[in-house]
């Protein structure tokens, strides 16, 4: 999660459940559960959906789906999900103690929603959550996508990353850091993505672009956020739209995990002001992970 612009394109497909839908599956799945239990069969009509949503994403070609969260449950699915508790400010003199309440992170219409909350807790004025896939999703190599819509104003800082599970390389940035999608909330028209690398903190370098859209911000709606990342270089996507390349190889040749927070404040976005209003909230439809065939 740090700072860091360019373009071409290209077009992917996006699924949207539609209200009709969900309540046929959830229709199924009650039917289903039904069966279930005459015949002794234990799956639940959570796991039912779950399976019937994976079953429907569109595939993409020379890409196998290798791990996604469809948010369908009643709650964060704790065998993908693991929480980071602590107010130390990550490493950027952030604002918020980052919790594990449900309302600072709850998932509700099959979507995950993270709420950054101005309150006292524990010595700081903010809430929120951070939450990472560390040893239930890790990857070498591979397309992540995710689908959401960030908050707004000064001070709020939206993350979709990812940090290296064994820090085979050392410390930050020794190892590396992706950033996949980063959005400044007082300028909610630009997304950044960017890699992080260097031998020390001293000798930190890194390489990244940035684009900005016309009309509504990327807080207006919901919006897909992709890297495509490889044994020699990175391509960022916004809704289909390639805005940036990087070429470089180690140390992104090791096990990265996902992760998604919204922060308060810190040295980039800098504190939220009179008129930021709370709560703010980064709402996440989906994420989907894939490995070339």
């Amino acid at each position: 999660m740090t700072r860091p612009g360019c373009v071409v394109t290209t077009c992917h497909a996006i699924r949207l459940w539609s209200t009709s839908t969900m309540k046929a599956l959830l229709s199924i799945a009650a039917m289903l559960m039904v069966i279930n239990s005459s015949t002794g069969c234990k799956k639940s009509g959570e796991e039912i959906v779950a399976a019937a949503q994976t079953d429907s994403i569109p595939q993409l070609p020379g890409w196998q789906l290798v791990w996604n969260d469809e948010f369908s449950g009643a709650s964060v699915d704790l065998s993908k999900w693991e929480y980071e508790v602590n107010g130390d400010g990550g490493g950027n003199n952030e604002l918020q103690y980052y919790t594990s309440r449900p309302v600072n992170s709850f998932v509700q219409d099959g979507k995950l929603t993270i709420s950054a909350m101005k309150e006292s807790y524990l010595g700081k004025q903010f809430t929120s959550a951070r939450m990472r896939t560390r040893n239930k999703g890790d990857w070498k190599y591979g397309r992540v996508e995710v689908r959401a819509k960030v908050p707004y104003g000064r001070g709020m800082w939206p993350a979709i990353w990812m940090l290296p599970t064994d820090w085979e390389y050392g410390g930050w940035p020794m190892s590396g850091e992706i950033d996949i999608m980063e959005c400044l909330g007082h300028d909610p028209w630009t997304v950044y993505g960017t890699i992080h690398f260097g031998q020390s903190v001293a000798a930190h370098q890194q390489m990244g672009g940035k684009y900005t859209r016309s009309g509504d911000s990327y807080a207006g709606d919901f919006h897909t956020y992709v890297v495509e990342w490889d044994s020699t270089s990175f391509q960022w996507y916004v809704d289909g739209i390639k805005y940036f390349t990087a070429t470089k190889s180690s140390p992104f040749d090791k096990r990265f995990h996902l992760l998604l927070n919204v922060a308060v404040g810190g040295n980039w976005p800098g504190s939220p002001d009179e008129f930021t209003v709370f709560p703010q909230t980064m709402t996440v439809d989906y994420v989907r992970v894939y490995q070339r065939l």
